[in-house]
């Protein structure tokens, strides 16, 4: 009789030890492995980041277009010879028609 009751209760608590017991519990790995996915898809984006940087670098130092093209939307450089034309808007009518209609 003795065995009846121990051997299944012996059973179970060992059960519920290697499930809920110890260092690491189901739901720390759980918890884990959530935060392993997280960190995966954060080191993906940087990645990508990393990576576009990396051809914009990599564009600027040996494309002289893009450069170029650098140098005129951001610093407003002209070539000799062009005339920079630079519009400004009247903060009272700006977007607005002229004429007024």
């Amino acid at each position: 009789m003795l065995r009846r009751f121990v051997f299944p209760a012996v059973l179970v608590v060992a059960g519920y030890y290697a499930l809920f017991g110890g260092e690491y519990t189901v739901l720390d790995l759980r918890g884990v492995q959530a935060e392993t996915q997280e960190a995966t898809e954060k080191l993906q984006d940087l990645r990508a980041v990393t990576d576009s940087l990396t051809l914009r670098v990599d564009s600027l130092d040996h494309d002289d277009q893009t450069l170029e093209a650098l140098a005129r939307e951001r610093f407003g450089m002209i070539r000799d010879g062009e005339i920079l034309y630079r519009y400004t808007g009247d903060p009272d009518t700006d977007g607005e028609d002229p004429s007024g209609t």
